[in-house]
């Protein structure tokens, strides 16, 4: 089922691959999470080389779509009066700051990897906002992966 598909995809990003699969991450990969731990405050705070957002401004810019998700699947219709610019204004942390927004980005991913996993009836357009989601995790990991070379995943083996 698509469901099923996409939170395992959805939970490879977030917390890595086995040390012999990976559907997007090569094997071994330790996702997103873990990834962010082995990053400084200062290290999150660097404008990306060509001049774009830093690291803590994408991890806030998830955390905001994340939490707008969760929104949505309680009930609400938070995506009309969004503010998804507010996001990427917050590009320089202090390490409490930075250990606060990875952990943030953690609880908001963790209540959508609930969401995905669940059974739900969706229209068309809410189905392809949950694949959207996903997709949409995927680019920003590897946004980030190109901002600070030093926390890219494992290459992958020939053959």
């Amino acid at each position: 089922m698509l469901r099923d598909s996409l939170s395992i995809i959805l939970r490879e990003l977030v917390h890595g691959t086995a040390p012999n699969q990976g559907y997007v991450l090569n094997p071994g990969d330790i996702g997103l999470v873990r990834s962010l731990d082995g990053l400084s405050a200062d290290a999150a705070s660097a404008p990306a080389p060509a001049g774009g957002a830093s690291i803590a401004a994408h991890v806030d810019h998830l955390r905001y779509g994340f939490e707008l998700l969760n929104r949505w699947s309680e009930g609400e219709m938070p995506f009309s009066d969004a503010d998804y610019g507010t996001s990427w204004q917050n590009g320089t942390v202090s390490p409490d700051e930075w250990a606060a927004r990875r952990g943030a980005l953690a609880r908001e991913i963790a209540r959508w990897e609930r969401v995905v996993a669940e059974p739900r009836e969706m229209s068309q357009v809410e189905e392809n906002g949950v694949v959207a989601s996903v997709a949409h995790l995927a680019y920003h990991l590897g946004a980030i992966r190109q901002i600070n070379k030093s926390i890219q995943g494992p290459r992958a083996h020939p053959g």
